[in-house]
C-alpha cells in the first residue's frame, strides 16, 4: 500500500510539474523577440528596432510607411490584447471576447454604431495617410503572427485573436471618445428631469458655474455662488424623505494638466512644455513610450525624429516633441453632446415629427448566444430612452459625426513650425482637447484642437434638453476650424486642468461640458505665477505640488466648529488632525481626515438641495453630477442660512457633527485615528485588466500595493488607480534636459523584462530622461529576402 501511495504521489508530482512546465512554456512562447533580425514583408529596407532598460522603442526606418508598419509590429508584439479591448469597446463587441458580463457596456456604446459609421467613413478618415495607415496594420498582424503563442490572455479566456482591420484604428481612437467625454451625458439629464420639481431659485443655486477657484485664462473667476433667501428657497418647508441617500464620492474624472512657459522667462530663451494626462490606470499603462526616425523631405532638414507617448492601435505619436515642436494635451470638457425631446412618426406620420431607422445590431457573447439589439435613429441621433407620453429622447454627440476622428494628428510629427502645426490643427479630428504647443524659439500656443459643434442661433446651451415645442434647433455639424487660440507674447505662461478657459462669445460657443473645479487649475496657475525664471526641473516640480491648498480652510472651519460646542466626533478629528501638514503626503493623518469630512458635508448638502426633486421623481431620480458644488457649499458651512439647511438636520451644527461621527467610526474601524494616514487609503491598486479573474496572481498582475502622494484637487493627481498616465516635461530642441514617468511599465506581458519598468519612477516623482536611454537590445526587421 505504501509503495503504491509513493508511485501514485510521484506520478501526481509529475503531472503537476509537467503541467506548470507545460503553462511556462506557453507564458514564454508569447514574449516578443528583443533580438536578431525578422523578415517583415512589405518593408522597402531594413527597420533598426532597439529597446532600452524600460523598453521605450527607438525605430529608425528608410521612410514614414516603413516607420509605422515597424510600430505596427511592436505594438502587436507588445500589446495586442489591450489594443483588441480598445477596438471592441468602442464597437460595443467586448461581450464577444470576455462573455455576457461585458454586455451592458456593449448596449451603451453599440448604440452610437461607431463601427459602421467608421467603415462608412473610412477613407475621410484616413485621408492622405492611407499608405501609412496599411502599412501599420500589416505589421500589426506580422508582429501578432510572429509570436511563438498568441497572447497570454487569450489563452486565459480561450480564444483566438482577431487580425486587426484599417477600421480598427479609428475604433482605437474612440475608444477614447468613451474615457474621455462618455457618451451618456446623463448629468444634463437629471438636471433637465429635476428643474420642474424645484423652485428656480433652487435650480439656479445648483446649476451655478463657478468658484472662487476659477482660473481661466480668459475672463474673471465667477465666484461662489450667492445664496437666495427664505423668501426664494426654504429647504425646511420643501419635500425631504429624510433617508440622507447622498450621493457617492465622486469619482476621478478624465483629464489632465498641462501649462507651459515661453522662452522670455527662461534662461536662454527656450519654451518649456509640462503635460499629464490624467486616466485610470493600469498594467500595462495606456501609453507606449517610441522614438521614430526617418527621412522625409516634409520636415525641417529632411528628416523627423519624434518622441514621446503612442496609443497602441494608433500610427501616430500623440504627445511629445520633434525638436522644433513639443505638444499635449487635457481634456476640454466643451459640450459635445445635446438631447432632443423628439415625438416619433407613426402611421400616417404627424406634422413635426421624427422620422426614425431601425437597425439591428447583433451582439456576439463568448461561449454563449447571439442577443440581439435593435438601434433606432432620429436625424438627431440614437434613441436612448423613451418617455411615457410616447416621445423619445435622442442623444446627439460629437463622436458619432464626420470629422469626429482622422489620422491628421500623425501630421505633427513634421511639423517645424507653429504656423505648420497650427494649419494642421485645423483638420484634426480626436475628441476635443485642449493643445499646448511650445516651438524651439520659445513660442508657446493654446487652442482647442479637435471638432467643435455648430450649432445654430435658434438652439440653446442653457437648455439641457432641447424641446422642439419651445425652440427650433436643427440637427449641427461640427468643425475643427477656426477654433479658439491664445498664444505669446500676449501670454507668456499658458495653463489648463480641465476648467474653464474661455469666456464670453467664445465660451457661448463651446459651452460646458461638465468643467471640473478650478482648484488643480488655480494652483497651477498660482505656481506659474509665483516666478519669472524657470527650468525643466521648476515644471516637475509643478506637476508634483500635492499642497493641500483648497483643504486649508476646511481644516480652519473644522477646527473652529469643533471648538464651538458639545460636539465629540468633531472634536474627535480635530484634535487628530490638528497638526496640519497641508499636503496630500502619504504620512499625513490630517490630510485624510479633513478630506473625509468635506466629503462627508458635502454629501450631506448635496442630498438635502436636490431631496423636493428626488421625492418627486422617485425611482426617476438621477443624482446630477456637481462639479461647481465646492463653490455653493463654503458659502453655505460659512454662513449657515437656517433656509438651506437640510430638513433632517436640527443646525448647521448637527449636520457637522453628523458628517464627522460617520467619518470617526468609518476610520476607527481600521485603528486608532491618529493612526489613519492618507496612504493607508490612497494605496496604488494598479492592475492588469484581467487580475481580478485569476485572483492567485494578482502579485504577479498588479503595481506594487505602494502609498501614493497626491490627490484629485492638486496638480498631483493621484488616486488608487488613477491619475496621471504620464508626466512630460520638455523644450523643443533640447529634449535631452527633459524629464519623463510612466506609470504600470510598457509590456503587457508579467514575464517581459520592461513588465512595470520605470513604475517606481512615476510613484517616488524621481526625475528620470525625457529621452530613451542606453540601448540594451536591438531587433532588425528585414524585408523578405529576394
Amino acid at each position: 500500500m505504501r509503495a503504491a501511495f509513493k508511485r501514485f504521489a510521484g506520478v501526481l508530482l509529475l503531472g503537476v510539474g509537467t503541467t506548470l512546465a507545460g503553462g511556462w512554456w506557453l507564458l514564454h512562447g508569447s514574449l516578443p523577440q528583443l533580438e536578431g533580425q525578422v523578415r517583415l514583408p512589405g518593408l522597402s529596407a531594413a527597420v533598426s528596432l532597439s529597446r532600452d532598460a524600460n523598453g521605450t522603442v527607438t525605430i529608425d526606418a528608410a521612410n514614414e510607411s516603413d516607420a509605422l508598419r515597424a510600430l505596427g509590429y511592436v505594438h502587436a508584439q507588445e500589446r495586442y490584447f489591450e489594443m483588441d479591448l480598445m477596438r471592441r469597446s468602442a464597437a460595443g463587441e467586448l461581450a464577444a471576447l470576455v462573455g455576457p458580463k461585458a454586455l451592458e457596456v456593449d448596449k451603451q456604446h453599440r448604440l452610437h454604431r461607431l463601427r459602421a459609421r467608421v467603415q462608412q467613413q473610412l477613407p475621410a478618415i484616413a485621408g492622405d495617410k492611407r499608405a501609412q495607415l496599411d502599412a501599420y496594420v500589416a505589421g500589426v498582424n506580422a508582429g501578432l503572427a510572429a509570436l511563438r503563442v498568441r497572447p497570454w490572455p487569450y489563452l486565459l479566456l480561450r480564444e483566438t485573436p482577431q487580425p486587426w482591420r484599417a477600421e480598427d484604428t479609428p475604433l482605437a481612437a474612440f475608444a477614447m471618445y468613451f474615457d474621455l467625454q462618455g457618451g451618456e451625458d446623463k448629468s444634463e439629464l437629471a438636471l433637465w428631469r429635476m428643474q420642474p420639481h424645484v423652485p428656480p431659485a433652487l435650480y439656479a443655486l445648483l446649476a451655478h458655474d463657478g468658484s472662487r477657484w476659477d482660473a481661466p485664462l480668459e475672463g474673471a473667476a465667477r465666484g461662489d455662488a450667492v445664496l437666495p433667501g427664505p423668501d426664494a428657497v426654504n429647504l425646511r418647508s420643501l419635500a425631504d424623505d429624510h433617508q440622507g441617500r447622498a450621493s457617492p464620492e465622486a469619482k476621478g474624472s478624465p483629464g489632465s494638466n498641462n501649462f507651459a512657459v515661453a522662452g522670455t522667462l527662461t534662461r536662454d530663451g527656450r519654451a518649456i512644455l509640462a503635460d499629464d494626462m490624467h486616466l485610470t490606470l493600469r498594467a500595462p499603462n495606456i501609453w507606449f513610450r517610441a522614438r521614430l526616425r526617418y527621412p522625409d523631405p516634409r520636415a525641417p532638414g529632411g528628416r523627423v525624429d519624434v518622441q514621446g507617448v503612442t496609443l497602441p492601435g494608433l500610427p501616430l505619436v500623440v504627445a511629445g516633441s520633434n525638436g522644433h515642436l513639443a505638444w499635449g494635451f487635457t481634456n476640454s470638457y466643451i459640450d459635445t453632446m445635446d438631447w432632443k425631446l423628439e415625438q416619433p412618426c407613426g402611421a400616417p406620420a404627424a406634422q413635426g415629427c421624427a422620422a426614425v431607422t431601425r437597425h439591428r445590431e447583433r451582439l456576439d457573447v463568448a461561449h454563449g448566444k447571439p442577443v440581439d439589439f435593435p438601434v433606432d435613429e432620429t436625424a438627431w441621433g440614437p434613441i436612448a430612452e423613451r418617455q411615457p407620453d410616447g416621445r423619445v429622447l435622442s442623444l446627439r454627440w460629437s463622436a458619432q459625426l464626420p470629422g469626429a476622428i482622422n489620422l491628421g494628428l500623425s501630421k505633427f510629427a513634421a511639423a517645424g513650425t507653429l504656423g505648420d502645426a497650427l494649419n494642421i490643427a485645423q483638420t484634426i479630428g480626436m475628441p476635443t482637447q485642449n493643445l499646448l504647443l511650445g516651438d524651439a524659439h520659445g513660442n508657446i500656443v493654446w487652442r482647442l484642437l479637435g471638432p467643435v459643434p455648430q450649432r445654430a442661433a435658434s438652439c440653446t446651451l442653457a437648455a439641457s434638453v432641447e424641446d422642439p415645442r419651445k425652440e427650433d434647433c436643427p440637427p449641427w455639424s461640427q468643425s475643427a476650424r477656426d477654433n479658439p487660440l491664445l498664444r505669446s507674447p500676449t501670454h507668456d505662461r499658458l495653463w489648463t486642468a480641465n476648467a474653464r478657459v474661455l469666456d464670453g462669445a467664445a465660451l457661448a460657443k463651446v459651452g460646458d461640458g461638465g468643467y471640473t473645479l478650478g482648484a488643480r487649475q488655480a494652483q497651477i496657475r498660482d505656481d506659474l505665477q509665483a516666478r519669472n525664471r524657470f527650468n525643466e526641473r521648476d515644471l516637475l516640480d509643478i506637476q508634483l505640488d500635492d499642497r493641500a491648498v483648497l483643504l486649508t480652510p476646511w481644516q480652519h472651519l473644522l477646527q473652529d466648529r469643533a471648538a464651538a460646542g458639545r460636539t465629540p466626533a468633531m472634536q474627535a478629528l480635530a484634535r487628530a488632525a490638528s497638526r496640519w501638514d497641508g499636503r496630500a503626503a502619504v504620512d499625513s493623518v490630517s490630510y485624510r481626515i479633513v478630506r473625509a469630512w468635506r466629503l462627508a458635508v458635502h454629501k450631506r448638502i448635496a442630498d438635502g438641495l436636490t431631496a423636493p426633486a428626488r421625492v418627486a421623481l422617485g425611482k426617476d431620480f438621477i443624482m446630477p453630477d456637481l462639479p461647481q458644488l465646492e463653490g455653493i457649499v463654503w458659502p453655505l458651512v460659512t454662513q449657515r442660512p437656517d433656509n438651506l439647511l437640510p430638513r433632517r438636520f436640527a443646525s448647521w451644527g448637527a449636520l457637522f457633527e453628523d458628517a464627522a461621527t460617520d467619518v470617526r467610526n468609518d476610520l476607527q474601524a481600521h485603528g486608532p485615528l491618529p493612526q489613519r494616514t492618507w496612504g493607508e487609503r490612497n494605496t496604488a491598486a494598479i492592475c492588469h485588466p484581467l487580475a481580478a479573474a485569476i485572483p492567485f496572481a494578482k502579485p504577479w498582475l498588479c503595481m506594487p500595493a505602494e502609498p501614493l502622494a497626491g490627490d484629485g484637487n492638486m496638480p498631483r493627481v493621484t488616486g488608487p488607480s488613477f491619475g496621471a498616465s504620464e508626466r512630460m516635461v520638455v523644450s523643443p530642441g533640447h529634449e535631452a534636459d527633459g524629464y519623463f514617468h510612466m506609470p504600470g511599465g510598457q509590456s503587457g506581458h508579467p514575464l517581459s523584462p520592461f513588465w512595470g519598468a520605470g513604475h517606481a519612477a512615476w510613484v517616488q516623482g524621481k526625475p528620470t530622461p525625457f529621452l530613451p536611454g542606453p540601448v540594451r537590445h536591438t531587433l532588425i526587421l528585414a524585408p523578405p529576402a529576394r
